[in-house]
């Protein structure tokens, strides 16, 4: 049936866009403009002149190379994890047969009802005094923050995900028995079909769970500021823009922290675009219904 007013549909949808995109386009803008202009009391959206300074003060002032290098490291190593281990779990919970296997799969799925902060200081813990890491010994003392001084700490605690489990079980529901029974007929190991089968099929719920788990992990400020009170040199770009936050003169910080934060959103959108084709065809393929 046709929709008596398809305008304003349209309208709808674009108006939501502005309202999202506003925010974004008023990030970008204030990284270019000078103190005075950011502490006018009439507002305007675009700069005096478009200059660079507050990118270069951004990068005198935060050591950018480092948290850039943390930042990365920690976020694709998380999201490689996430994605193995993800789609390992879905796998072995729709495909093989074993004993116990329904309730492994609810006590996944119990574990998206508690709330992350209830794991920090049990998971920090278990960083600090890590056996025979860092000077601990087999009872994980007398070191000098065990674990929690390497960026193992910023990765291992998230390498696995209840939503992922999730998300890639219900997708790997969707792959017919027949195809995999076929492959057993033939010889195949669990580990080729699980490589040479289910990972290529599978591709556009990793695409989605990527996209989600880098964009969350790239963000992720409690626990790395938490790991950074223990070794500084492990701070990541949330820390980092905090920092240069609360230790400069909030009436000057603005536009570099704008500037900050524009740098910081570049690798998400690099990201995005790399794997919106697989994004966009798995959204579309959750919507098909047997």
């Amino acid at each position: 049936m046709k929709p008596k007013f398809p305008w304003f549909s349209y309208l709808v949808v674009i108006v939501g866009a502005i309202m999202m995109v506003f925010p974004f386009l008023d990030m970008f803008f204030t990284s270019f403009k000078g103190a005075d202009e950011i502490n006018q009391i009439e507002y305007k959206l675009l700069p005096k002149e478009f200059k660079l300074d507050n990118f270069v003060e951004a990068f005198n002032q935060m050591n950018m190379g480092l948290l850039f290098k943390n930042s990365i490291i920690v976020s694709v190593s998380v999201t490689v994890l996430v994605l193995l281990t993800s789609t390992l779990a879905g796998y072995a919970l729709t495909k093989l047969r074993f004993k116990g296997r329904n309730a492994i799969f609810r006590f996944t799925l119990s574990t998206m009802m508690f709330p992350p902060f209830l794991f920090l200081i049990p998971n920090y813990y278990i960083m600090v005094h890590f056996p025979l890491v860092n000077g601990n010994n087999i009872f994980g003392e007398g070191g000098n923050g065990g674990l929690a001084a390497s960026i193992l700490a910023l990765i291992l605690p998230f390498a696995v995900s209840g939503f992922g489990i999730f998300l890639m079980r219900q997708f790997i529901l969707n792959i017919p028995d027949a195809l995999i029974e076929a492959a057993r007929i033939d010889g195949a190991s669990e580990f080729r079909i699980f490589w040479q089968i289910v990972m290529p099929m599978t591709m556009p719920a990793q695409a989605t769970l990527a996209i989600f788990t880098f964009i969350s992990q790239w963000n992720e400020f409690i626990w790395s500021l938490l790991i950074y009170t223990v070794n500084n040199d492990l701070a990541t770009l949330p820390v980092g823009i905090q920092m240069l936050q609360s230790y400069l003169d909030p009436t000057l910080t603005q536009a570099l922290v704008s500037a900050a934060l524009t740098i910081s959103v570049v690798p998400v959108f690099i990201v995005f675009l790399l794997l919106q084709k697989y994004y966009i065809q798995g959204m579309m393929l959750s919507g098909i219904k047997e």
